[in-house]
């Protein structure tokens, strides 16, 4: 921007707004500079008489449903009241109009959640109502079909040959063979431009790794609880444990420094929730059993990360849903008599790429009444939205093959997709039926892949036909994955 008074452009030399004497005002009042480029406007970055590093990862909201003809002038103020900003970068038209959206980044985490619950939903002009949430800068790409036999140190220094500014790599081993890993890896930039430029490298299709064509996409960026809740949680969350250990060893090992301890366990396929009566008592566990060796496997414990049941199933990351009795690690029992646990499977994110053979499959949600479940799965979980259709609108038809398996809620469709794919039968379904307890006649489906000469069956049973028949594609998608 000019500061003589003149006409206000960007360094790309585009108009930068109708309203120039009103941003030049706004300047002059708060002392912040403003610079047009690249798209972008940024109203300070940092701000006057700032001196450090930038805000940390939180700080940062992201603003949505922005009337084209609304500028700094109008949205710095509105946003002011939640704290001071550090930088508004407000996304821009060639035209000089906005694009609808921008993003605040606040000096301190408290401020941007503060903006979060006074301004989403808040009407910014009659009839016009803004949306607020969180932004986070990515720095995690997911790398699909990946060889199993690769080590991490091997996928390390492969990564770091063909991208720059890598600086981990987080790599999972096989539930069934620990000497084999999944068949994709998460790979850690130093910065969101280093994982942009490492994907747009990577992301042709034809880019490939020991001879294998690797899929890769954006990683979700797990989800953050503030520390003060993370005080308070009592839960472990197990990982990297043997298909065959049970949940009365885990109780017997994770009370072994204090017999007694341990108020419940919940194991799902190769992870589980330890949940203990004190917080203390967690902690020393978390300290002594993080890297121990259970039934010839070495686990990872990390503690849970509690959220709403509605933030779970939003934001995807893998939970268990507790029963009705349970009181939370927040210190009262919840108002539904259910707690949602976030879980670190897969480093709390999911690549959203496609599959192909060997790329792993992802655990899908089932109803709530299941309860043990999983809840939510990486970036395949869908916000479910319903939106009016315009008279007029062209209407394309679409196969299953055309979309992405982040648009599926239902691991019957994903088991669907996953046989397409790979050019195999559809998965035929047979139905069993048990006897239960107070004369319930309780569900099993077994999984048939004809192609591939396989037979799946989940080890457990359900009251409703639908809930079996989702359970069992979900055991067959483990199992080929």
């Amino acid at each position: 921007m000019d500061g003589d008074g003149g006409s206000l452009m960007g360094e790309d030399g585009r108009t930068e707004s109708p309203n120039e004497a009103a941003l030049l005002a706004l300047m002059e009042s708060t002392g912040y500079s403003m610079v047009q480029e690249n798209g972008q406007r940024k109203f300070g970055g940092p701000p006057p008489g700032w001196d450090g590093p930038p805000p940390p990862r939180g700080c940062e909201v992201f603003v949505g449903k922005i009337p084209r003809d609304m500028y700094e002038d109008e949205l710095v103020p509105v946003f002011e009241r939640a704290g001071r900003i550090y930088e508004f970068r407000l996304m821009m038209e060639f035209s000089g109009e906005n694009r609808g959206y921008a993003f605040v980044m606040y000096t301190t985490r408290e401020a941007a959640q503060r903006s979060i619950h006074l301004l989403d939903n808040h009407e910014i002009r009659p009839g016009k109502f803004i949306g607020v949430c969180v932004s986070l800068d990515n720095c995690r790409l997911f790398i699909g079909s990946i060889p199993k036999d690769k080590t991490k140190e091997e996928i390390l220094v492969e990564m770091r040959k063909v991208t720059e500014g890598v600086v981990d790599v987080i790599v999972y081993p096989s539930a069934t063979d620990k000497t084999k890993n999944r068949g994709f890896a998460f790979v850690e930039y130093d910065s969101h431009k280093a994982a942009a430029m490492a994907r747009r490298k990577l992301i042709p299709g034809t880019f490939q790794l020991w001879g294998h064509t690797i899929q890769v996409d954006w990683a979700e960026p797990e989800k953050d609880v503030d520390e003060e809740t993370m005080l308070r949680v009592r839960v472990l969350y197990v990982r990297n444990l043997m298909m065959t250990t049970t949940e009365d060893t885990l109780r017997q090992e994770f009370s072994r420094f204090k017999p007694g301890t341990v108020e419940r366990v919940k194991k799902l396929t190769d992870y589980a929730f330890v949940h203990y009566h004190s917080r203390e008592d967690a902690v020393t566990a978390l300290h002594l059993m993080n890297g121990a060796l259970i039934d010839g496997a070495t686990i990872e414990v990390t503690l849970a990360k509690p959220v709403s049941k509605e933030g779970g199933r939003r934001f995807g990351n893998r939970g268990y849903v507790g029963n009705s009795n349970l009181v939370g690690p927040y210190g009262d029992a919840s108002s539904t008599g259910s707690f949602l646990f976030q879980g670190r499977e897969d480093g709390g994110m999911m690549g959203g790429g496609g599959m192909e053979v060997g790329t792993p499959l992802r655990p899908l949600s089932l109803p709530p009444r299941l309860g043990s479940l999983y809840v939510g799965t990486g970036t395949g979980d869908v916000e479910r939205c319903v939106y009016p259709i315009f008279a007029g609108s062209s209407l394309s038809p679409a196969s299953l093959l055309s979309l992405k398996p982040g648009q599926f809620s239902s691991a019957v469709t994903l088991l669907e997709y996953y046989c397409l794919k790979n050019s195999w039968a559809l998965p035929e379904y047979y139905l069993y039926s048990t006897p239960g307890q107070e004369g319930k006649l309780m569900l099993i489906y077994k999984v048939v892949i004809s192609s591939t000469r396989s037979s799946f069956m989940p080890d457990k049973v359900c009251t409703v036909l639908e809930d079996a028949k989702e359970l069992a594609a979900q055991n067959a998608l483990w199992n080929l994955g």
